[in-house]
């Protein structure tokens, strides 16, 4: 058997297996962004203090990836007259670059009636189990997940820094968060973390 037979007996096989992997991988990201976007809709009126979530530097690119893919899956499906599975992780890949990657920034992160919206999604205020702050370029607020034991961040714009402090104060006075049964018990007030 010629190399050039190896090779393409090679990519026969394996390619569209690889393809439907990739395709499954970005059927879940798709699935999952949009079952957290149709949760911010739901909380969307509840909102106290939000803010949309950043664009990062390479949103462009991602966008000129969904315009690629989607050329590609239109090539495969119109002008090459493939079947529809031929394109499904193309399709995939369109609309997780081009559609719930976009929508995802749009989500309000910030606090809401029932708790924070971080980058992992909702945190309700009781199941705050720690708070933090870290200065990096913009200041950030860690949260750590009393129930699952994870840690979240939360971006905070500079504009909003001191209502989120005063938020978060707010919200320990009344109870929604609460630190007891945390580690020690030095017999401080609860506000003072934040």
């Amino acid at each position: 058997m010629a190399d050039g037979e190896l090779f393409s007996s090679f990519v026969d096989s394996v390619l569209p297996a690889a393809l439907w992997v990739l395709g499954a991988g970005f059927l879940v990201a798709n699935v999952r962004l949009l079952g957290r976007f149709l949760r911010f809709l739901r909380l969307r009126s509840s909102a106290i203090l939000t803010w949309e979530g950043r664009r990062t530097s390479f949103y462009e690119v991602s966008l000129g990836f969904g315009i690629l893919l989607g050329l590609l899956a239109f090539m495969k499906l119109v002008v090459w007259d493939r079947p529809l599975t031929d394109a499904f992780a193309e399709a995939m890949a369109f609309i997780y670059y081009g559609y719930a990657f976009p929508l995802s920034l749009r989500i309000g992160y910030g606090f809401y009636a029932t708790g924070v919206w971080s980058d992992k999604g909702l945190l309700p205020y009781d199941r705050i189990g720690g708070l933090s702050w870290q200065g990096a370029p913009e200041p950030r607020l860690v949260l750590i997940d009393r129930v699952r034991n994870l840690v979240r961040h939360l971006d905070v714009p500079r504009e909003h820094y001191g209502e989120v402090r005063r938020l978060l104060r707010d919200k320990i006075a009344a109870q929604d968060i609460r630190f007891e049964g945390q580690g020690l018990d030095l017999g401080f007030d609860e506000r003072d973390v934040v």
